[in-house]
């Protein structure tokens, strides 16, 4: 059987087993998801990839060491050491993260606009502006739920394994933060 073939359950037992070249094909499988996770989070390259490398020494060691037991679950196992790094990390710095795509560009330049007047790029910049301030306005958590289902394109079963909450809660989470942007769009359009 083909690596590309097998399941993370399956490459994991062969990890486990001596088989220490399939760590590179779990790796491959899932770097671009768990990279842009983390790098939407930090919006700093070089952080995101430290914080990548420090997540997967910790996956390598907790293998190595046989405290895996997250059978069937490692995309969502490694997100959240990932996840709980950059928690870590935003601790010891206490600063907001800013909301990027995996490229290092601002998420709301990521839209193509053809012809695109003089006046029209101004709104459309003070537009993502306002936005981008709104979000960091929201209560953390209904931030991160934003950030990882928007940004990184993470499932709500994702997003609840991840912040260790269940799927009504992330859900929950989402709505009251489409909510809470609601208002505070609607109180910017009457100001």
């Amino acid at each position: 059987m083909k690596l590309q073939q097998s399941s993370d359950q399956d490459l994991v037992k062969l990890y486990l087993n001596g088989e220490e070249t399939v760590l590179e094909e779990l790796l491959n499988r899932h770097k671009s998801k768990i990279y842009t996770s983390i790098y939407l989070l930090v919006k700093d390259q070089y952080l995101a990839e430290d914080i990548f490398q420090d997540a997967f020494i910790k996956v390598v060691n907790t293998l190595r060491s046989g405290r895996y037991n997250e059978e069937g679950k490692f995309l969502p196992w490694v997100m959240r050491i990932a996840h709980n790094l950059v928690i870590d990390h935003f601790r010891k710095e206490k600063r907001a993260p800013m909301i990027t795509s995996a490229d290092g560009t601002d998420v709301f330049n990521l839209l193509q606009f053809h012809e695109e007047s003089a006046e029209d790029k101004l709104l459309r910049e003070q537009t993502h502006f306002d936005l981008r301030k709104m979000i960091h306005l929201l209560p953390d958590d209904q931030k991160e739920v934003l950030i990882m289902r928007h940004y990184a394109d993470l499932s709500f079963k994702e997003i609840a394994d991840l912040t260790d909450v269940s799927i009504n809660t992330a859900l929950g989470r989402m709505r009251y933060a489409l909510n809470n942007l609601r208002k505070m769009m609607k109180v910017k359009e009457v100001s």
